[in-house]
């Protein structure tokens, strides 16, 4: 029997589409460049961060409260050159005025005379030092303690994670309280550092979930047979992978750090006077409920960084969830 005869010349149709790529390509280059790159079809590779901020910038409510924190922290920033007096300035023939345009009072003054205005734009400049400072360093804290129990695991995980424990169980109110009233009353720095005690159990159990998961994956067991060392196992391989819990807990945290130092001040036990702080201002209100923007006024700011704090992170929970496909809001 004898095998069919194959005809290896291009069909009418394989003909067409050679002319119409000849056409794009120019003749001097032609089967030196993809045709696919001549007519713009060019596809390049996107990392991950890359996708996580494209998500991020499409997350509405996450760019309308970085909006608001850019201007509210700014505000509170250079406050010296935004706020029209000093907090500390005192004008008898001003006292208890209401909001007003006529004498830069903005929101009033209070009962000798200080520019209310100005004293809560020092009080934003308060909040967001201890925001920042509890929310950094409580996170350095979280990620170093969760680190070395995910990674080591054994006793070393049983001694650290028990340690945290005992921290989560501790009535918190009252322990902040005790310590503020003996330690931490007067200085925004002193409250900082016990608020960023506390702050660092969340942080340290998620890193630590991670670290359980990702020991284990085939990337850790190559840098351990290429001779790489724990230190940098830990915080150059793993840690990057897990850089997005870290910064959504982070983002989180300055905002609770916000809200329990101003809770703090409301109780008397936080930052002292002359400083000014948003929840001593409106503690300051309740001695004269008829003047309602010694209290209005500061709880609103408060209220409004609190809600964009919590805007941002929630984007930033959305962006950089690598499971997360479209975008909430």
């Amino acid at each position: 029997m004898t095998e069919p005869k194959t005809d290896d010349s291009p069909t009418h149709l394989e003909k067409h589409l050679i002319d119409q790529v000849s056409d794009v390509v120019h003749p001097a280059t032609a089967g030196l460049i993809d045709p696919t790159v001549d007519a713009g079809l060019e596809l390049r590779a996107r990392s991950q961060w890359s996708y996580a901020r494209s998500r991020f910038l499409r997350h509405r409510l996450a760019m309308t409260g970085l909006v608001v924190l850019i201007l509210v922290f700014g505000a509170g920033i250079f406050a010296n050159y935004i706020a029209p007096y000093s907090f500390e300035q005192i004008d008898l023939t001003n006292v208890l005025h209401g909001p007003t345009t006529v004498a830069n009072h903005f929101f009033g003054t209070d009962e000798i005379g200080r520019d209310y205005f100005s004293r809560v734009i020092y009080g934003v400049r308060t909040s967001l030092e201890v925001g920042v400072f509890v929310g950094f360093a409580s996170t350095i804290i979280g990620i170093f303690v969760g680190a070395i129990a995910g990674y080591y695991g054994g006793w070393i995980d049983n001694i650290l994670m028990r340690l945290t424990d005992l921290v989560l169980t501790l009535p918190a109110l009252a322990i902040l309280l005790t310590a503020a009233a003996l330690l931490g009353q007067g200085s925004q720095w002193r409250v900082s550092f016990i608020l960023m005690l506390f702050f660092w159990t969340g942080l340290a159990r998620i890193v630590r979930g991670v670290f359980l998961s990702l020991r284990e994956k085939e990337y850790v067991e190559a840098a351990k047979a290429a001779g790489s060392g724990d230190m940098r196992i830990m915080f150059r391989h793993i840690l990057p992978n897990t850089l997005g819990p870290i910064v959504v807990s982070g983002t989180l945290a300055v905002g609770a750090a916000i809200i329990v130092e101003a809770a703090l001040s409301f109780l008397g036990f936080g930052i002292k006077p002359p400083t000014p702080s948003l929840g001593s201002l409106i503690a300051g209100g309740q001695t004269s409920p008829q003047d309602w923007w010694l209290t209005v006024f500061p709880g609103l700011v408060l209220l409004v960084i609190v809600m964009a704090i919590n805007f941002v992170g929630d984007g930033l929970r959305d962006a950089l969830d690598p499971q997360q496909r479209r975008v909430r809001a």
